[in-house]
């Protein structure tokens, strides 16, 4: 009996351990890299472009981020309007 409660007890902490689990990159870039909003004209140093989010389904103006790197390395979160892709042609 006390091996088969071991046996669940860690089966269920293997099982629940990835819930805690820390995922340190994406916590500690949002942490170090605020979201900027983009206006027009505005300057921007990009060496790489690290994510692009996805466009919502809606016909209009919708909210898109950027993630990238400048020439110093430093990493970068631009907000910006693109038009959604839910309108149709017809």
């Amino acid at each position: 009996m006390k091996t088969l409660t071991i046996a669940l007890l860690l089966t269920l902490g293997g099982i629940a351990a990835p819930a805690f689990a820390d995922d340190g990159d994406s916590a500690t870039e949002a942490s170090q890299a605020p979201v900027e909003s983009y206006a027009y004209g505005k300057t921007l140093d990009i060496r790489t472009v690290i994510a692009v989010s996805d466009i919502a389904n809606e016909c209009g103006p919708v909210p898109a981020r950027m993630t990238y790197e400048d020439s110093n390395g430093q990493r970068h979160i631009l907000q910006y309007q693109v038009m959604g892709t839910g309108c149709s042609n017809g």
